[in-house]
């Protein structure tokens, strides 16, 4: 487990510098206001970190749309503002001993806290939950439907016009007791993406 813990931060780390070289010399972008919209495109990766489902390797892509709610309000380095997200993921696939469960998801609610300062890069938390509905049963012997739970630290890239994201999530997917056992999958995953805050006019 310290293993796959270790090649998650790694893997983190990497994306990050990717992130970072393809901004070198871009202008930061006004950012997130309050009363405007996030656009997002993305893709994640990651495996399990539990038990008998510590193996099992995620994969996703998906759309998401969120408000900024909140002007920027907040204690010292903590000041930022809240955005409501939710998220629409047309392929997630898990793959598991019994073979690959492929499927989609949404993500009806995600509460992000952008923080407000620095302002080229832009730190980020976010809590979110969702359903998954797969092909086959996922962990295996329990349900095609579960629900996803988690948070992500992640830090948004702005640009003049568009933003990239790389973030570090854990995800928990479970069938909140519907069979038994429920063991339910623990994930880290590593998220990459693409988009843009729309800006007053």
């Amino acid at each position: 487990m310290k293993e796959s813990l270790l090649k998650s931060l790694l893997a983190f780390i990497t994306i990050l510098f990717v992130a970072l070289l393809a901004v070198p010399c871009s202008h930061a972008q006004a950012g997130p206001v309050e009363g405007e919209a996030e656009y997002q495109v993305f893709t994640s990766g990651g495996h399990g970190i539990n038990g008998s489902q510590m193996d099992d390797g995620v994969f996703n892509i998906g759309a998401r749309f969120g408000l900024i709610l909140t002007a920027p309000h907040g204690p010292g380095f903590l000041k930022g503002r809240l955005e409501y997200a939710l998220s629409v993921l047309p392929l997630y696939c898990v793959t598991q001993a019994n073979g690959t469960a492929c499927g989609g998801g949404v993500d009806p609610f995600a509460f992000k806290w952008i923080l407000s300062t620095p302002r080229k890069v832009a730190p980020y938390f976010e809590i979110a939950g969702g359903t998954l509905f797969t092909n086959m049963k996922t962990p295996p012997g329990t349900s095609q439907i579960n629900f996803t739970t988690g948070g992500a630290f992640g830090l948004h890239f702005l640009q003049s016009k568009h933003n990239i994201s790389a973030e570090f999530r854990f995800q928990h997917i479970s069938n909140a007791g519907m069979t038994k056992p429920n063991p339910g999958i623990n994930t880290i995953q590593m998220r990459i993406g693409f988009g843009w805050f729309s800006q007053k006019k």
